[in-house]
Protein backbone atom coordinates (compact mmCIF):
# COMPACT_ATOMS: atom_id res chain seq x y z
CA UNK A 1 0.00 0.00 0.00
CA UNK A 2 0.95 3.67 -1.10
CA UNK A 3 -0.73 6.76 -0.47
CA UNK A 4 0.15 10.79 -1.33
CA UNK A 5 -0.84 13.65 0.69
CA UNK A 6 -1.65 17.21 0.02
CA UNK A 7 1.61 18.94 0.26
CA UNK A 8 2.48 21.69 3.24
CA UNK A 9 -0.91 19.85 5.09
CA UNK A 10 -0.28 20.86 8.84
CA UNK A 11 -1.92 19.77 12.40
CA UNK A 12 -1.24 20.25 15.72
CA UNK A 13 -1.97 17.26 18.18
CA UNK A 14 -2.37 17.13 21.87
CA UNK A 15 -0.48 14.39 23.64
CA UNK A 16 -2.97 12.26 22.97
CA UNK A 17 -3.28 12.14 19.38
CA UNK A 18 -6.51 14.54 19.19
CA UNK A 19 -6.49 17.47 16.55
CA UNK A 20 -6.09 21.05 18.10
CA UNK A 21 -6.52 22.48 14.69
CA UNK A 22 -8.85 21.80 11.61
CA UNK A 23 -6.23 20.45 8.66
CA UNK A 24 -4.46 23.85 7.20
CA UNK A 25 -3.21 24.41 3.66
CA UNK A 26 -0.66 26.14 1.82
CA UNK A 27 -3.51 28.58 0.69
CA UNK A 28 -3.88 29.60 4.71
CA UNK A 29 -2.88 33.16 4.18
CA UNK A 30 -3.50 34.68 7.74
CA UNK A 31 0.70 34.41 8.76
CA UNK A 32 1.73 36.97 6.29
CA UNK A 33 2.81 39.07 9.08
CA UNK A 34 4.40 36.35 10.37
CA UNK A 35 6.36 35.43 7.34
CA UNK A 36 7.34 38.70 6.99
CA UNK A 37 8.85 38.91 10.20
CA UNK A 38 10.90 35.70 9.99
CA UNK A 39 12.05 37.18 6.83
CA UNK A 40 13.20 40.72 8.02
CA UNK A 41 14.93 38.95 11.14
CA UNK A 42 16.69 35.91 9.10
CA UNK A 43 18.71 35.31 6.56
CA UNK A 44 16.27 34.20 3.38
CA UNK A 45 18.37 33.50 0.81
CA UNK A 46 20.69 31.42 3.68
CA UNK A 47 17.18 29.56 4.82
CA UNK A 48 16.24 29.30 1.43
CA UNK A 49 19.22 27.29 0.19
CA UNK A 50 19.83 25.15 3.34
CA UNK A 51 15.93 23.87 3.65
CA UNK A 52 15.22 24.60 -0.29
CA UNK A 53 11.93 26.99 0.83
CA UNK A 54 11.31 30.41 1.39
CA UNK A 55 10.13 32.33 4.32
CA UNK A 56 6.71 32.00 3.06
CA UNK A 57 3.30 31.86 3.77
CA UNK A 58 2.59 28.27 2.55
CA UNK A 59 5.11 26.79 5.20
CA UNK A 60 5.79 26.08 8.44
CA UNK A 61 7.81 28.50 10.01
CA UNK A 62 5.23 31.17 9.37
CA UNK A 63 2.43 28.56 10.23
CA UNK A 64 4.32 27.95 13.20
CA UNK A 65 5.21 31.41 14.44
CA UNK A 66 1.48 32.90 13.78
CA UNK A 67 -0.18 30.22 16.10
CA UNK A 68 2.44 31.05 18.36
CA UNK A 69 1.53 34.83 18.31
CA UNK A 70 -2.36 34.37 18.19
CA UNK A 71 -3.05 31.14 19.49
CA UNK A 72 -1.47 30.59 22.99
CA UNK A 73 -3.61 27.72 23.59
CA UNK A 74 -2.98 25.91 20.66
CA UNK A 75 0.77 26.64 20.42
CA UNK A 76 0.82 25.23 24.56
CA UNK A 77 -1.22 22.33 24.36
CA UNK A 78 0.60 20.81 20.80
CA UNK A 79 2.55 17.72 21.86
CA UNK A 80 3.13 17.44 17.82
CA UNK A 81 2.73 19.39 14.35
CA UNK A 82 2.51 16.76 11.52
CA UNK A 83 1.17 16.44 7.82
CA UNK A 84 -2.37 15.24 7.23
CA UNK A 85 -0.40 12.21 5.47
CA UNK A 86 1.39 11.29 8.84
CA UNK A 87 -1.37 11.89 11.50
CA UNK A 88 -3.67 9.03 9.08
CA UNK A 89 -0.82 6.90 9.65
CA UNK A 90 -0.50 7.73 13.44
CA UNK A 91 -4.34 6.32 13.61
CA UNK A 92 -3.79 3.13 11.51
CA UNK A 93 -0.81 1.96 12.59
CA UNK A 94 0.14 3.87 15.84
CA UNK A 95 3.40 4.73 14.58
CA UNK A 96 4.67 8.09 14.72
CA UNK A 97 7.26 9.07 11.37
CA UNK A 98 6.86 11.13 8.25
CA UNK A 99 8.48 10.82 5.03
CA UNK A 100 11.40 12.84 3.94
CA UNK A 101 9.61 13.82 0.48
CA UNK A 102 6.48 14.90 3.04
CA UNK A 103 8.83 16.65 5.47
CA UNK A 104 10.28 18.52 2.56
CA UNK A 105 7.50 20.98 1.85
CA UNK A 106 7.55 22.26 5.48
CA UNK A 107 10.21 24.30 5.29
CA UNK A 108 11.87 23.04 8.06
CA UNK A 109 14.02 20.15 7.09
CA UNK A 110 17.83 20.51 5.87
CA UNK A 111 17.61 19.30 2.66
CA UNK A 112 21.41 18.10 2.82
CA UNK A 113 21.30 16.26 6.07
CA UNK A 114 17.66 15.22 5.87
CA UNK A 115 17.23 16.29 9.03
CA UNK A 116 14.73 18.51 11.18
CA UNK A 117 16.73 21.89 10.71
CA UNK A 118 17.74 22.54 14.57
CA UNK A 119 18.32 26.29 14.04
CA UNK A 120 14.79 26.96 12.49
CA UNK A 121 13.24 25.41 15.30
CA UNK A 122 15.27 27.09 17.70
CA UNK A 123 14.36 30.53 16.21
CA UNK A 124 10.43 29.65 16.54
CA UNK A 125 10.77 27.93 20.12
CA UNK A 126 9.86 24.53 18.71
CA UNK A 127 11.16 21.36 20.17
CA UNK A 128 12.55 18.51 17.91
CA UNK A 129 10.47 16.12 20.29
CA UNK A 130 7.56 17.31 18.37
CA UNK A 131 8.35 16.47 15.26
CA UNK A 132 7.97 12.95 13.56
CA UNK A 133 10.85 10.22 13.02
CA UNK A 134 11.92 11.11 9.14
CA UNK A 135 12.03 7.75 6.97
CA UNK A 136 12.41 7.72 3.65
CA UNK A 137 9.63 6.78 1.08
CA UNK A 138 10.99 3.03 0.77
CA UNK A 139 10.33 2.21 4.56
CA UNK A 140 7.33 0.28 5.15
CA UNK A 141 4.94 -0.19 8.19
CA UNK A 142 3.20 -3.24 9.28
CA UNK A 143 0.66 -4.24 11.34
CA UNK A 144 -3.04 -2.45 11.24
CA UNK A 145 -4.57 -1.33 14.76
CA UNK A 146 -7.13 -3.54 15.49
CA UNK A 147 -10.08 -1.27 14.78
CA UNK A 148 -8.52 -1.26 10.99
CA UNK A 149 -7.90 -5.24 10.56
CA UNK A 150 -11.67 -5.06 11.18
CA UNK A 151 -11.99 -2.90 8.53
CA UNK A 152 -9.50 -4.01 6.25
CA UNK A 153 -8.56 -7.61 7.06
CA UNK A 154 -6.50 -8.09 3.83
CA UNK A 155 -4.21 -5.76 4.83
CA UNK A 156 -3.23 -7.19 8.35
CA UNK A 157 0.32 -7.21 7.55
CA UNK A 158 0.71 -5.80 4.06
CA UNK A 159 3.48 -3.27 3.65
CA UNK A 160 2.56 0.29 3.89
CA UNK A 161 4.53 2.79 2.24
CA UNK A 162 4.99 6.43 4.03
CA UNK A 163 2.61 9.18 2.40
CA UNK A 164 4.67 10.88 -0.41
CA UNK A 165 4.11 14.48 -1.57
CA UNK A 166 1.36 14.71 -4.17
CA UNK A 167 3.92 16.96 -6.04
CA UNK A 168 6.38 14.38 -6.16
CA UNK A 169 4.24 11.18 -7.05
CA UNK A 170 2.93 13.66 -9.96
CA UNK A 171 6.29 13.59 -11.52
CA UNK A 172 7.29 10.14 -11.03
CA UNK A 173 3.67 9.09 -12.38
CA UNK A 174 3.84 11.49 -15.66
CA UNK A 175 7.16 10.05 -16.42
CA UNK A 176 8.92 12.54 -15.18
CA UNK A 177 11.63 10.47 -13.43
CA UNK A 178 14.98 11.87 -14.27
CA UNK A 179 16.35 15.82 -15.62
CA UNK A 180 15.84 15.03 -19.03
CA UNK A 181 11.89 15.46 -18.69
CA UNK A 182 10.00 18.22 -16.90
CA UNK A 183 6.33 17.79 -16.01
CA UNK A 184 3.73 20.60 -16.48
CA UNK A 185 0.90 20.10 -13.74
CA UNK A 186 -2.35 22.47 -13.59
CA UNK A 187 -4.79 21.12 -11.38
CA UNK A 188 -6.89 23.60 -9.44
CA UNK A 189 -3.39 25.25 -9.13
CA UNK A 190 0.09 24.50 -10.95
CA UNK A 191 3.28 23.67 -10.74
CA UNK A 192 6.45 22.85 -13.10
CA UNK A 193 9.29 20.21 -11.62
CA UNK A 194 12.28 18.63 -12.89
CA UNK A 195 13.32 15.89 -10.72
CA UNK A 196 17.42 15.94 -10.44
CA UNK A 197 20.37 13.80 -8.32
CA UNK A 198 20.84 16.47 -6.04
CA UNK A 199 20.56 20.80 -6.64
CA UNK A 200 23.52 22.18 -5.73
CA UNK A 201 22.35 26.21 -5.63
CA UNK A 202 18.96 27.29 -5.03
CA UNK A 203 17.89 29.29 -7.83
CA UNK A 204 15.58 32.53 -6.66
CA UNK A 205 12.19 32.01 -6.61
CA UNK A 206 11.50 28.17 -6.49
CA UNK A 207 12.07 25.36 -4.34
CA UNK A 208 13.85 21.89 -3.76
CA UNK A 209 11.65 19.43 -1.99
CA UNK A 210 12.35 15.15 -2.26
CA UNK A 211 11.15 12.39 -4.11
CA UNK A 212 13.16 10.14 -1.64
CA UNK A 213 16.84 10.21 -0.39
CA UNK A 214 18.31 9.79 -3.46
CA UNK A 215 16.66 12.50 -5.93
CA UNK A 216 15.42 16.09 -5.44
CA UNK A 217 12.73 17.98 -7.06
CA UNK A 218 12.89 21.58 -8.39
CA UNK A 219 10.68 23.60 -9.52
CA UNK A 220 7.83 26.15 -8.71
CA UNK A 221 4.13 25.72 -7.85
CA UNK A 222 1.54 28.62 -8.27
CA UNK A 223 -1.69 29.49 -6.12
CA UNK A 224 -3.42 30.08 -10.08
CA UNK A 225 -4.29 27.07 -12.45
CA UNK A 226 -8.00 25.94 -12.96
CA UNK A 227 -9.44 27.80 -10.32
CA UNK A 228 -8.67 30.96 -12.58
CA UNK A 229 -10.58 29.24 -15.01
CA UNK A 230 -13.39 28.35 -12.79
CA UNK A 231 -13.88 31.29 -11.35
CA UNK A 232 -14.19 33.31 -14.09
CA UNK A 233 -16.56 31.15 -15.97
CA UNK A 234 -18.70 31.35 -12.94
CA UNK A 235 -18.15 34.53 -12.50
CA UNK A 236 -19.24 35.78 -16.23
CA UNK A 237 -21.53 33.28 -16.49
CA UNK A 238 -19.94 31.98 -19.59
CA UNK A 239 -22.39 28.84 -20.16
CA UNK A 240 -21.89 25.85 -22.09
CA UNK A 241 -18.22 24.45 -21.71
CA UNK A 242 -18.25 22.96 -25.48
CA UNK A 243 -18.73 26.70 -26.47
CA UNK A 244 -16.49 28.14 -24.26
CA UNK A 245 -13.66 26.33 -25.49
CA UNK A 246 -14.42 26.64 -28.97
CA UNK A 247 -14.36 30.74 -28.32
CA UNK A 248 -11.07 30.51 -26.70
CA UNK A 249 -9.53 28.91 -29.26
CA UNK A 250 -11.03 31.57 -31.76
CA UNK A 251 -9.24 34.06 -29.96
CA UNK A 252 -5.92 35.39 -31.28
CA UNK A 253 -3.21 34.98 -28.89
CA UNK A 254 -2.64 38.23 -26.96
CA UNK A 255 -5.42 40.12 -28.91
CA UNK A 256 -8.06 41.13 -25.86
CA UNK A 257 -5.66 44.27 -24.72
CA UNK A 258 -5.87 43.28 -20.87
CA UNK A 259 -2.77 43.19 -18.68
CA UNK A 260 -3.77 40.18 -15.85
CA UNK A 261 -2.27 39.21 -12.46
CA UNK A 262 -4.36 36.00 -11.87
CA UNK A 263 -3.73 35.82 -8.86
CA UNK A 264 -7.37 35.10 -7.37
CA UNK A 265 -5.70 32.80 -4.61
CA UNK A 266 -2.56 35.06 -4.60
CA UNK A 267 1.06 34.03 -5.74
CA UNK A 268 3.61 31.37 -4.76
CA UNK A 269 6.35 30.78 -7.37
CA UNK A 270 8.04 32.82 -8.78
CA UNK A 271 7.44 36.29 -6.61
CA UNK A 272 5.43 34.39 -3.38
CA UNK A 273 3.34 37.50 -2.56
CA UNK A 274 1.29 35.32 -1.05
CA UNK A 275 -1.52 37.63 0.10
CA UNK A 276 -1.95 39.94 -2.83
CA UNK A 277 -5.07 39.73 -5.06
CA UNK A 278 -5.83 39.65 -8.45
CA UNK A 279 -5.52 42.69 -10.93
CA UNK A 280 -7.01 42.95 -14.61
CA UNK A 281 -5.73 46.02 -16.30
CA UNK A 282 -6.93 47.79 -19.78
CA UNK A 283 -10.69 47.31 -19.67
CA UNK A 284 -12.97 49.05 -22.10
CA UNK A 285 -16.15 48.82 -23.58
CA UNK A 286 -15.10 46.68 -26.33
CA UNK A 287 -13.58 44.13 -23.81
CA UNK A 288 -15.78 40.79 -24.09
CA UNK A 289 -16.01 38.20 -21.30
CA UNK A 290 -14.26 35.40 -23.79
CA UNK A 291 -11.88 38.39 -24.05
CA UNK A 292 -11.37 38.36 -20.40
CA UNK A 293 -11.31 34.87 -20.09
CA UNK A 294 -8.59 34.20 -22.80
CA UNK A 295 -6.69 36.89 -20.96
CA UNK A 296 -6.97 34.96 -17.20
CA UNK A 297 -5.80 31.87 -19.20
CA UNK A 298 -2.68 33.24 -20.33
CA UNK A 299 -1.31 34.97 -17.32
CA UNK A 300 -1.27 31.88 -15.66
CA UNK A 301 0.59 30.45 -18.44
CA UNK A 302 2.95 33.32 -18.21
CA UNK A 303 3.76 32.38 -14.73
CA UNK A 304 5.07 29.55 -15.61
CA UNK A 305 7.50 31.17 -18.13
CA UNK A 306 9.12 32.71 -15.48
CA UNK A 307 9.36 29.68 -13.33
CA UNK A 308 10.86 27.92 -16.60
CA UNK A 309 12.97 30.27 -16.95
CA UNK A 310 14.70 29.46 -13.86
CA UNK A 311 14.91 25.89 -13.73
CA UNK A 312 18.48 24.55 -14.83
CA UNK A 313 17.39 21.76 -17.21
CA UNK A 314 19.68 19.36 -19.24
CA UNK A 315 17.65 19.44 -22.51
CA UNK A 316 15.60 22.75 -23.68
CA UNK A 317 14.14 20.91 -26.50
CA UNK A 318 12.73 18.13 -24.76
CA UNK A 319 8.98 18.17 -24.42
CA UNK A 320 6.78 19.13 -21.28
CA UNK A 321 4.70 16.02 -19.97
CA UNK A 322 1.45 18.00 -18.88
CA UNK A 323 -1.11 16.29 -16.52
CA UNK A 324 -4.02 17.65 -14.45
CA UNK A 325 -7.63 18.37 -15.19
CA UNK A 326 -7.27 21.63 -16.21
CA UNK A 327 -5.85 21.21 -19.42
CA UNK A 328 -7.23 17.59 -20.22
CA UNK A 329 -10.26 19.46 -20.16
CA UNK A 330 -9.23 22.71 -22.32
CA UNK A 331 -6.95 21.78 -25.09
CA UNK A 332 -7.28 25.72 -26.07
CA UNK A 333 -5.20 26.48 -22.85
CA UNK A 334 -2.84 23.25 -23.35
CA UNK A 335 -1.82 25.34 -26.90
CA UNK A 336 -1.55 28.70 -25.28
CA UNK A 337 0.89 26.94 -23.01
CA UNK A 338 2.74 25.50 -25.63
CA UNK A 339 2.95 28.98 -27.54
CA UNK A 340 3.59 30.83 -24.32
CA UNK A 341 6.69 28.77 -23.07
CA UNK A 342 7.69 27.69 -26.54
CA UNK A 343 7.90 24.13 -25.83
CA UNK A 344 5.73 21.22 -27.13
CA UNK A 345 3.18 20.01 -24.44
CA UNK A 346 2.54 16.82 -24.65
CA UNK A 347 -0.56 15.70 -22.60
CA UNK A 348 0.07 12.39 -19.92
CA UNK A 349 -2.44 9.55 -21.02
CA UNK A 350 -1.83 8.42 -17.64
CA UNK A 351 -5.62 8.68 -16.07
CA UNK A 352 -4.03 9.89 -12.58
CA UNK A 353 -0.68 10.73 -12.85
CA UNK A 354 -0.68 11.06 -8.76
CA UNK A 355 -1.83 7.42 -8.02
CA UNK A 356 0.18 6.16 -10.61
CA UNK A 357 3.71 7.91 -9.03
CA UNK A 358 2.78 6.24 -5.15
CA UNK A 359 2.62 3.25 -7.47
CA UNK A 360 5.42 3.10 -9.22
CA UNK A 361 7.79 4.23 -5.34
CA UNK A 362 6.09 1.28 -3.69
CA UNK A 363 7.00 -0.87 -7.03
CA UNK A 364 10.68 0.54 -7.12
CA UNK A 365 10.70 -0.36 -3.13
CA UNK A 366 9.71 -3.49 -4.02
CA UNK A 367 12.21 -4.31 -6.37
CA UNK A 368 9.97 -4.34 -9.71
CA UNK A 369 10.63 -2.22 -12.57
CA UNK A 370 7.21 -0.24 -13.51
CA UNK A 371 6.06 -0.18 -17.55
CA UNK A 372 6.95 3.58 -18.95
CA UNK A 373 3.74 6.41 -18.52
CA UNK A 374 1.59 6.68 -21.54
CA UNK A 375 1.24 10.10 -23.59
CA UNK A 376 -1.24 11.27 -25.37
CA UNK A 377 -1.93 14.56 -27.62
CA UNK A 378 0.86 16.89 -28.13
CA UNK A 379 0.72 20.48 -28.57
CA UNK A 380 3.53 22.19 -30.81
CA UNK A 381 4.03 25.77 -30.45
CA UNK A 382 4.12 28.30 -32.86
CA UNK A 383 7.12 30.36 -33.39
CA UNK A 384 5.10 33.93 -34.00
CA UNK A 385 3.28 33.33 -31.10
CA UNK A 386 6.02 32.57 -29.01
CA UNK A 387 7.13 36.07 -29.67
CA UNK A 388 4.05 37.64 -29.60
CA UNK A 389 3.72 35.78 -25.95
CA UNK A 390 7.22 37.00 -24.94
CA UNK A 391 6.12 40.49 -25.37
CA UNK A 392 3.23 40.14 -23.16
CA UNK A 393 5.26 38.34 -20.17
CA UNK A 394 7.11 41.40 -20.50
CA UNK A 395 4.42 43.14 -20.20
CA UNK A 396 2.98 41.32 -17.13
CA UNK A 397 6.10 42.00 -15.23
CA UNK A 398 5.92 45.58 -15.05
CA UNK A 399 2.43 45.31 -13.80
CA UNK A 400 3.40 43.13 -11.32
CA UNK A 401 6.31 45.48 -10.24
CA UNK A 402 4.13 48.88 -10.26
CA UNK A 403 1.42 46.93 -7.96
CA UNK A 404 3.97 44.82 -6.27
CA UNK A 405 6.98 47.16 -5.73
CA UNK A 406 8.44 45.71 -2.80
CA UNK A 407 8.32 42.37 -4.10
CA UNK A 408 9.61 42.21 -7.12
CA UNK A 409 10.89 39.51 -9.04
CA UNK A 410 14.02 40.42 -8.24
Amino acid sequence: MGCDTLASTFLALDDAGRPLTPVITYADTRNAPDALTLQRSLEEVVVHDRTGCLLRTSYWPARLAWLRRTRPEVWSGAAAWVTLGEWLEREWFGVNRVSTSAAAWTGLLDRRTMEWDAPLLATLGASPDQFAQLVDVSTPARGLRASYVRRWPALRDVPWFPAIGDGAAANIGSGCVGPHRVALTLGTTGALRVVLPEVAVMPGGLWCYRVDSARALLGGATSEGGNVYAWLSQTLRLGDADTVEAQLADQPPDGHGLTVLPFVAGERSPGWAGDVPATFHGLTLATTPIGILRAGLEAVAYRFALILKSLPLVNASQPLIASGGALQRSPAWAQIFADVLGREVVLSAEPEATSRGVAVLALEALGHTPEPAATGRAFAPLDVHHRRYAEAVNRQQVLYERVIPWRGSD
